[in-house]
C-alpha cells in the first residue's frame, strides 16, 4: 500500500500487474470464489491483509495448497488467525491459510507432536523445506471459524517469502468478475484549523452529490477560507460475492495534478495499524462510519508506504476558485469520479467548533509526561499523529484520559502507585481499563508500590484487585458413567475479571491437549485410546487467572477399550 503521485502510479501498475505469475497458483476452496473481504479493506485497527474467502456460512471445507511447496511456519492461537499454515513456495511466495478448524494428515500429526511437546494448545514453529512439503491441490486443512474470526470462513494471503510483504491476491489471477464502479456514499469537507471554515462551519461537513449525465458527479460547492481537506465514504462490488468490500485505488487531483492517492497493492505487516491515520478516527468511533481523508496533517508520523506525495491540504485564499477531482476506481478500473468545486468566502462560522483547550497539549512529534495524584502517563514521540489537547484528570481514584476517539499508533505507558496495599494484596492487583461496559485487565508489571502497564487506547484507568478464582463447568456431567462411545469431553471456563491465563487438562495424570474456542469460553479435549484406561478414568482441569487465582476441577468416568 503506498501514497504517491500519479504519474508513479500508473507506471507501479503496469509493472505490478506484469511481475506475478498468473497462472501458478490455484483457489484453496473447491466451492465458487466469494469475498466477504477484500486486500486492504478498512477493519478496526488494521488494513485487511489478505481475502477472505466464504465459505457458505459453515465449516468443514477442504482447503488445498494453492501450489506446491513445503509448510514453512504453523501457528495456533485463541486469538488472531486462529489455525493457520504458512505455505512456502518455490517461485518465492508464501500462501497463508488462516481460522481452520484442522490441519489433515502429516500436517495434523505434526501439530499435535508439538502441542503434547510444548504442553500447550498455543504454538508456534517454522519448519525446513524437506520436513512437511506439499503438493499443488493437496487438501492440508478443513476450513473453520478459529481465532478472531466473526463467522466460517478461509483467510487466504500472499506474501512475498524474503520480505514479507503482502501483496494483492488479484495480482496472481485469482480474478473476480466485476463490472460494477465503486460507489461513494459521501464527501465530506474539513476545517484543518482554528483559523478554518467551511460552508460557514468549523466542523467538518457532508457535501451531497448530484448525478450528470455522464456518469459523474459534482458535489455541493464548498465556500471556504484558510486550509481545509476533503475526505470520502467509499465501499466497492464485484459481480459475485453480493457484499461491500474496499475500494483499490482512490486519487484527489487538483487541476489536473495529482496531490493525494493511495493504490492497495502490497504493505508491510506491521503497517496495517495505519488504517487509523488514513480514517476520521473519531467519526468512526462514534458513528461507525469509516470516512477515508484524503489529506494527513503531520507526514512526520506516517510509515514509509505514505511517501513521495503532496499533503493533500489546500489553503483557501481570495481569489480562490478551483475544481477538484476525485477517482475511486476497483482493481478491474471501474472507476467513479467527482468534481468538488471550492470557492473562496469570507462568511463568518456560524457552527463553532466545540473542542475546548484543556491545559495538556500533546504534540505528536515530542515525548509527553503528565502526573496527577499517585497516576502518571508517557507518550513517546509518535504516540499519535496529530497534535490534541488531552483530557487528564484524576476523579474517585479513576484516571480519565480523554476518551477513544484520538487513535494511538503505539504504546503509551501508565502508572500507579499504591503506598497502602500489603504485599500479599499487590500480588492480585492490576491497573484495569474501562472499554465502556466493563473493566479489563492490562498486563501489568509490579516493582515496589508502582504497577506500570503499556496500553494503545485512551480510555479511563484503575488500580484494582481480583481475589476471585475462575468457574469451570462440565457441559455433560459424566461423574461415575460409563462415556464408551463419547468421542470428546468440553468444558466452559470463564474468570470474571482478570480473564483466563492458563488451562491445563490431565486424564489418569498425563498431560492432554484441551482445544480452547475464546469466542465461546470452551475448551474441548478429543478423547486418544492411548491415554485411556479400560475401566476408571480421572480428569483433573486447573485454571488459572491473570493474577494467580486458581480453580480445579475433577471428575471420575468409566470406559471401555473393548
Amino acid at each position: 500500500m503506498k501514497f504517491f503521485p500519479l504519474v508513479f502510479l500508473s507506471s507501479f501498475f503496469c509493472f505490478s500487474q506484469n511481475q506475478y505469475p498468473k497462472d501458478y497458483f490455484v483457489p484453496p476452496l473447491e466451492v465458487p470464489m466469494q469475498l466477504s473481504g477484500n486486500f486492504g479493506e478498512l477493519r478496526p485497527n488494521h488494513f485487511h491483509a489478505g481475502f477472505d474467502f466464504k465459505t457458505n456460512q459453515k465449516e468443514g471445507l477442504n482447503v488445498h495448497a494453492s501450489a506446491e511447496g513445503y509448510v514453512s511456519r504453523i501457528k495456533i492461537a485463541s486469538g488472531g488467525y486462529g489455525k493457520a499454515i504458512y505455505i512456502t513456495h518455490p517461485n518465492g511466495y508464501t500462501t497463508v491459510y488462516g481460522h481452520l478448524q484442522k490441519a489433515v494428515g502429516a500436517i495434523q500429526n505434526k501439530i499435535e507432536e508439538l502441542q503434547y511437546a510444548a504442553k500447550s494448545y498455543e504454538i508456534e514453529e517454522y519448519f525446513k523445506p524437506n520436513e512437511l512439503p506439499v503438493t499443488k491441490n493437496q487438501i492440508i486443512a478443513i476450513s473453520g471459524n478459529t481465532g478472531g474470526s466473526e463467522g466460517p470462513h478461509l483467510h487466504f494471503e500472499f506474501r512475498d517469502s524474503k520480505t514479507e510483504k503482502i501483496i494483492n491476491p488479484l495480482f496472481f489471477g485469482l480474478d473476480l468478475k466485476d463490472t460494477k464502479k465503486p460507489i461513494v456514499s459521501g464527501v465530506y469537507v474539513y476545517p484543518i484549523d482554528e483559523n478554518s471554515v467551511v460552508n460557514e462551519s468549523k466542523i467538518p461537513v457532508m457535501l451531497s452529490l448530484s448525478l450528470q449525465k455522464d456518469g459523474t458527479y459534482i458535489s455541493d460547492k464548498v465556500l471556504a477560507s484558510g486550509k481545509i481537506g476533503l475526505g470520502i465514504n467509499s465501499a466497492d462490488w464485484d459481480d459475485v460475492s453480493y457484499n461491500a468490500n474496499g475500494a483499490y485505488k482512490t486519487q484527489l487531483i487538483s487541476n489536473g495534478t495529482p496531490i493525494f492517492g493511495y493504490e492497495l497493492d502490497q504493505m508491510q505487516f506491521d503497517d496495517a495499524r495505519y488504517v487509523n491515520a488514513l480514517i476520521d478516527y473519531g467519526r468512526y468511533k462514534k458513528t461507525h462510519q469509516r470516512v477515508q481523508k484524503l489529506f494527513m496533517k503531520n507526514p512526520f508520523n506516517w510509515s514509509n508506504i505514505y511517501q513521495n506525495v503532496a499533503n493533500g491540504i489546500y489553503d483557501v485564499t481570495p481569489n480562490f476558485t478551483s475544481s477538484q477531482r476525485i477517482e475511486v476506481s476497483d482493481f478491474n478500473q471501474n472507476k467513479t469520479v467527482i468534481t468538488v468545486p471550492i470557492q473562496y468566502s469570507n462568511q463568518p462560522a456560524k457552527v463553532l467548533n466545540p473542542i475546548k483547550p484543556t491545559n495538556y497539549f500533546v504534540k505528536a512529534k515530542v515525548d509527553a509526561l503528565f502526573e496527577k495524584d499517585n497516576f502518571s502517563v508517557f507518550f513517546p514521540a509518535g504516540t499519535f499523529y496529530d497534535d490534541f489537547y488531552l483530557n487528564f484528570e484524576v476523579k474517585n481514584k479513576v484516571l480519565i484520559l480523554h476518551e477513544d476517539t484520538v487513535p494511538a499508533h503505539t504504546n503509551f505507558t501508565i502508572t500507579a502507585t499504591d503506598e497502602k496495599a500489603s504485599d500479599e494484596e499487590k500480588k492480585k492487583m492490576f491497573i484495569a481499563s474501562y472499554n465502556g461496559k466493563k473493566w479489563t485487565y492490562n498486563p501489568t508489571k509490579l516493582n515496589g508500590n508502582s504497577f506500570t502497564s503499556k496500553a494503545k487506547t485512551l480510555s479511563q484507568f484503575a488500580l484494582m484487585r481480583d481475589t476471585i478464582a475462575p468457574k469451570i463447568k462440565i457441559d455433560k456431567n459424566i461423574e461415575g458413567k460409563w462415556i464408551s462411545d463419547q468421542k470428546s469431553i468440553s468444558l466452559t471456563i470463564s474468570d470474571d475479571f482478570s480473564g483466563v491465563k492458563t488451562y491445563n487438562g490431565y486424564l489418569n495424570d498425563q498431560w492432554i491437549l484441551f482445544e480452547y474456542e475464546s469466542k465461546l469460553n470452551k475448551i474441548t479435549h478429543v478423547f486418544k485410546d492411548s491415554l485411556l484406561f479400560e475401566g476408571s478414568n480421572k480428569l483433573k482441569v486447573i485454571v488459572t487467572d491473570n493474577v494467580g487465582n486458581s480453580t480445579i476441577f475433577e471428575t471420575q468416568f468409566n470406559r471401555s477399550q473393548k
